[in-house]
């Protein structure tokens, strides 16, 4: 019997949810990893600020204030994955233009211009996000955008 290979995608959606494994968010897990020339070059997940409390510990403001998803970003303590995956590009000295990221979420507009401006030029997602604004960047900034 011939042994079936996971394809690319496959492989980095699957370590994009293991990371999301390790977010600190109450309401959503987020991983991200970004990959160049099919090599893994960052990582990243969804949670509290580098130094301060985890939502877990402080609960989640989002929650209190009967906020939905999508709307009022920046109530909530929490930083995305991609926007942890590009930082940890910075802090590495590494580089992801020309790249893709993996997410398990579509990314929200924040994060969206954050991609474009890096250089990644593709973004495979899994989960839905009510961002339709993201999305619209993502396009006209000549971004492929693949739902898993």
């Amino acid at each position: 019997m011939q042994r079936v290979r996971p394809t690319w995608d496959e492989i980095f959606m699957e370590k994009a949810r293991i990371m999301g494994k390790r977010s600190t968010c109450l309401r959503r897990q987020i991983g991200a990893v970004i990959v160049v020339n099919n090599r893994e070059i960052a990582s990243g997940y969804n949670g509290s600020v580098a130094g301060t409390a985890h939502c877990e510990a402080v609960g989640c403001k989002r929650e209190q204030l009967n906020i939905p998803s999508g709307e009022r970003q920046e109530i909530c303590r929490a930083i995305h994955a991609e926007q942890n995956a590009v930082i940890q590009c910075a802090l590495t000295g590494v580089i992801p233009t020309g790249g893709t990221i993996y997410t398990t979420c579509q990314p929200c507009v924040t994060c969206a211009k954050i991609i474009a401006n890096v250089g990644i030029k593709r973004i495979v997602y899994e989960g839905d996000y009510p961002d339709e604004l993201a999305l619209e960047i993502l396009k006209e900034a000549g971004i492929a955008i693949d739902k898993f």
